[in-house]
């Protein structure tokens, strides 16, 4: 996948100051947090995709016995390697579409915010399918955009700085999107505002059938 389609050039661009950009969205962050929070518990290894610069790994790692970040922005790994963080927590660049772990070995994964910007997040989820255990529990919380006017206003102004949308979901859409992909959704929430609406979603694999990939 090329630097041009894949939207990496858009975040190693923006990772020094993305951190501070993304402090307007504490709330939002703290809604994600509280709605995984009840799930999470101190057993568990959790993989999270797409982490930036941990906005939410670091809430989150203390919560769990092994917390694996990673992103495929070497940029935004290096700020998150900057900060002070406990023993459970690591930080590694990897393509969230070509994972290099064996199969059934994480509790939970995590990907906020991402499989709407990917060009083949299809690819992802098989991943993230591959990687969970019978039982594990995906957490993607994701902006659906849907056809309102002010979210459509948004989308053009982030493809203005560079970043691609390759997916303008509205809700039914998006859990349909996870179901297809193997997974049985079990709970979902709409979080934020009307410019930016997030659709938190818990699915499940479902190891019984069998998922086109």
């Amino acid at each position: 996948m090329s630097k041009q389609t894949d939207n990496k050039q858009f975040w190693q661009r923006w990772a020094s100051c993305y951190g501070p950009l993304m402090q307007s969205s504490e709330p939002l962050y703290a809604a994600i947090v509280q709605q995984m929070q009840p799930h999470l518990t101190p057993e568990m290894n959790v993989l999270e995709l797409a982490c930036g610069s941990g906005q939410l790994s670091f809430r989150l790692s203390r919560l769990v016995r092994d917390w694996e970040a990673t992103d495929f922005s070497p940029k935004m790994i290096a700020q998150a390697k900057l900060k002070p963080r406990g023993a459970g927590l690591h930080f590694s660049v990897q393509d969230a579409t070509s994972l290099p772990y064996a199969d059934e070995t994480f509790d939970a994964v995590l990907i906020a915010n991402a499989l709407h910007i990917m060009p083949r997040p299809e690819k992802a989820l098989a991943e993230i399918y591959r990687v969970l255990k019978p039982g594990g529990q995906l957490f993607a919380p994701t902006f659906v955009h849907g056809e309102v006017p002010r979210t459509r206003l948004r989308m053009l102004a982030m493809r203005c700085a560079g970043l691609q949308i390759y997916n303008s979901w509205m809700v039914p859409q998006y859990l349909a999107f996870l179901q297809a992909g193997g997974f049985a959704v079990q709970e979902h929430a709409l979080l934020g505002d009307t410019l930016a609406p997030l659709c938190y979603a818990r699915a499940v694999p479902d190891k019984t059938r069998v998922t086109q990939r």
